[in-house]
């Protein structure tokens, strides 16, 4: 008689509201339905429910979708996703929810991971859930964010924030981002990184969202940085310098800096440490190697060079960083069943990228 505890798949409830943008509402379907396990059974099982009882639903286009089930699904999710909504009435404007929004979300379980795409963020702020916590939505709407919830401490500049149990995301693309960063939280960077090459998206983008407020093609008759890039990307192991980098596209080091922080709204030292650390992230999680080892292959050089730029991006030291994975990754990639962290607490924060 087998002892292995009953698989079942992680829960994802997608919140669908009247006037949803369809490409947001298909964002979680499409990551959190690709993840597998070692037999092959998918991780996550993903539903759409209404405020209402099944029936359509209107979106921001010219079909409205026909949503199988109702709030009571809410009572069931590990992780609620609440994507973009056009028609949030006094949500939006006064941040106020209506009866049947305030009802649906009272079915929510305690420890439910709560998630939003865009504009989304205006459904959790009402419901209070983001009450003096960090916040992000699409730059276009920040000042009006800020003016309706003063009490949410709202970053319009990166493309995520994950505060733990709640996470909130910019627009639109950056739903694609957070839901990878959640598989990412989850199972680790190699099931993420497989996820983002079959939907044919970068894994992690760089930078935020300043690089797309005024600036968002850049103009191809100007040179671009991206060869730097891939030639930093080669030898993340080794010293670079801003002089080095600048040399690959012939170009002085201020102009090579101001190209560089339009085209990835971080700067070259910003994004050379994120790109070290996502490799320290990989060689954590995959590889059995020492931690002064990972410090040398990632370009940190010292182990408590490393270790602190881990607590600034995740939080935890590289030691708690792979014991979590450890722990709350099981053999068969499931994660545990009531959505717990682990015994000793630890927990994966990244509340910037």
């Amino acid at each position: 008689m087998s002892s292995e505890p009953e698989f079942r798949p992680h829960r994802v409830v997608v919140l669908a509201l009247d006037g949803l943008l369809p490409f947001e509402l298909g964002i979680p379907h499409r990551i959190f339905g690709r993840p597998k396990d070692a037999r092959g059974r998918h991780l996550y099982e993903v539903i759409t429910c209404s405020v209402r009882p099944p029936g359509p639903v209107e979106t921001d286009a010219d079909f409205a979708i026909q949503v199988g089930h109702g709030p009571e699904a809410l009572a069931t999710a590990d992780t609620v996703i609440v994507p973009a909504s056009y028609e949030l009435g006094p949500v939006f404007e006064q941040g106020t929810l209506t009866d049947e929004l305030r009802a649906a979300l009272a079915l929510v379980r305690p420890g439910a991971r709560l998630a939003s795409i865009c504009t989304g963020v205006y459904v959790l702020a009402a419901a209070g859930y983001l009450d003096g916590r960090p916040a992000t939505t699409h730059w276009a709407d920040a000042e009006h964010f800020r003016r309706t919830f003063p009490q949410v401490d709202l970053d319009p500049d990166v493309l995520f924030i994950d505060d733990g149990d709640v996470l909130t995301s910019a627009g639109v693309a950056a739903g694609i981002d957070l839901c990878l960063h959640m598989v990412r939280r989850d199972h680790g960077t190699a099931v993420a990184n497989e996820v983002a090459r079959r939907t044919v998206v970068p894994p992690h983008r760089d930078g935020g969202q300043a690089q797309y407020i005024e600036r968002p093609v850049p103009d191809l008759r100007q040179a671009t940085t991206t060869t730097a890039r891939a030639w930093a990307l080669g030898r993340l192991h080794e010293p670079i310098q801003l002089r080095d980098m600048a040399a690959q596209e012939s170009m002085s080091v201020r102009t090579f800096t101001r190209r560089f922080r339009e085209e990835t709204g971080v700067s070259p030292g910003q994004w050379l440490a994120q790109q070290r650390v996502e490799r320290a992230r990989h060689l954590l999680e995959s590889t059995g190697l020492s931690v002064d080892r990972i410090a040398r292959d990632a370009g940190f050089g010292a182990a408590q060079s490393m270790r602190q730029h881990l607590q600034a991006a995740l939080g935890v030291t590289p030691t708690a960083y792979r014991r979590t994975f450890r722990v709350t990754g099981r053999e068969d990639g499931s994660l545990p069943q009531d959505g717990s962290l682990p015994e000793d607490g630890t927990h994966i924060t990244t509340a910037r990228t």
